[in-house]
């Protein structure tokens, strides 16, 4: 087996024994649990009685639930009952992180905010996942494609005057991430300091922080950036080819040193000799004719082919591909880089399927699944007698619908 392949038991992970008790729903908050969850913290996520939404929806957030919370636990705490409330408020205070992602001023309505749980921890990390960071627009309610759109991701990935939000969720995914990022320097800062601090990250600042190379390329060349299928780019060959049979190849040529080296891959001998093709700036000057000559040139070749002959001369190239279709990459299955879980809801709940795992190794160790994304309330017993409630205790809470 590839060491790659080896996921890291919990007692060796960086987090073990960092207890994180997360208030957080969809994909943001959630990113950022996972984070903290695989690298070994206990991630105890606090659902509503009826269970977090997105345990159910279909279409594309059909894989938001198992893939963001797998490695956590899961108690079902009903909020708007003072009963459950408490209950929180007490789960809260024996953590060493807080995450949430609610309105601003949701969770001070429980007493779960940052203000009322740091007088009783002190040394408290609490990260909070917004919309926009404190500002004129922090009480607009925000979405991955509303921040795409007001941050010029949208108008940067479609064609000109049809703006087109990015295909997964990135500002979701990388808010959670920073979230977490936060977290860790704010637990290196703990251990000097002894004392906790709020983090905060926010979906608008994250897309903003995307597209910042676009606003630095107009604040350089005093020329707005255009949008990604009609822009200059930065190289002279680095495009979407159609090959024999209608298939497609991305293939890039992105130094001088590979412009040779691709032209004598081909047998393209005489546009290595061109002078008007001498460097990348110039091909870039004169990629309105010389990519349509390579179109051409290329149709004849197969992708296959042309994939064994850029892997054979140390080319960038890549088949245009779908995500059903990494299930079967070669590279993926022999590094360990999808795991096993077992799905908690819907129709093949019970059943297998393989997600993604991070794609970083820690002592040569894949970061690896050792709970299964939990079913609702699956550990709301446990967590509340390790808080002190006996059964008794417990029945009452349930009977008041204050926990499930």
């Amino acid at each position: 087996m590839n060491q790659t392949s080896e996921t890291a038991t919990a007692a060796t992970l960086p987090l073990a024994g960092l207890r994180v008790v997360e208030f957080t729903h969809m994909v943001m908050g959630p990113t950022c649990g996972m984070v903290l969850a695989d690298m070994g913290a206990e991630v105890i996520k606090v659902e509503p009685i009826e269970g977090d939404r997105t345990r159910h929806l279909l279409g594309s957030g059909a894989g938001f639930f198992p893939l963001f919370n797998r490695n956590k636990k899961s108690i079902a705490i009903n909020l708007h009952a003072a009963e459950g409330a408490a209950v929180a408020r007490k789960l809260a205070a024996s953590a060493d992180v807080v995450l949430e992602n609610f309105k601003p001023g949701t969770m001070a309505k429980y007493g779960l905010d940052y203000a009322a749980l740091s007088k009783i921890n002190a040394r408290l990390i609490y990260v909070s996942h917004k919309g926009f960071l404190p500002g004129p627009y922090e009480h607009r309610t925000a979405l991955d494609e509303v921040v795409q759109m007001m941050g010029g991701l949208a108008y940067m990935t479609g064609r000109p005057g049809d703006p087109l939000r990015a295909g997964t969720s990135v500002n979701d995914i990388m808010g959670g991430m920073f979230g977490a990022i936060g977290a860790l320097g704010a637990l290196i800062q703990r251990g000097i300091t002894g004392r906790g601090q709020e983090v905060q990250s926010a979906l608008f600042e994250n897309n903003v922080f995307l597209v910042g190379q676009h606003m630095l390329q107009y604040a350089i060349t005093g020329k707005p950036a255009a949008p990604m299928p009609d822009r200059i780019s930065a190289w002279g060959v680095y495009d979407v080819f159609t090959v024999k049979n209608g298939e497609q190849i991305f293939l890039a040529a992105v130094s001088d040193a590979q412009w040779a080296t691709f032209c004598e891959a081909l047998g393209f001998a005489d546009l290595k000799a061109d002078p008007q093709y001498a460097n990348n700036n110039l091909r870039v000057q004169v990629r309105a004719t010389l990519i349509p000559l390579l179109r051409e040139r290329l149709a004849s070749h197969s992708a296959a082919e042309l994939t064994a002959l850029f892997e054979r001369v140390g080319l960038p190239f890549a088949p245009i591909r779908k995500p059903e279709e990494l299930y079967d990459d070669e590279h993926l299955l022999a590094t360990g880089g999808l795991a096993d879980i077992t799905l908690p809801d819907g129709e093949r709940a019970g059943q297998s399927a393989k997600t993604t795992l991070f794609p970083f190794t820690m002592d040569g160790r894949r970061l690896g699944v050792r709970l299964q994304p939990p079913t609702q309330g699956e550990h709301t017993t446990a967590l509340l007698s390790a808080l002190g409630y006996d059964d008794t205790m417990i029945a009452g809470l349930r009977r008041a619908g204050a926990v499930a």
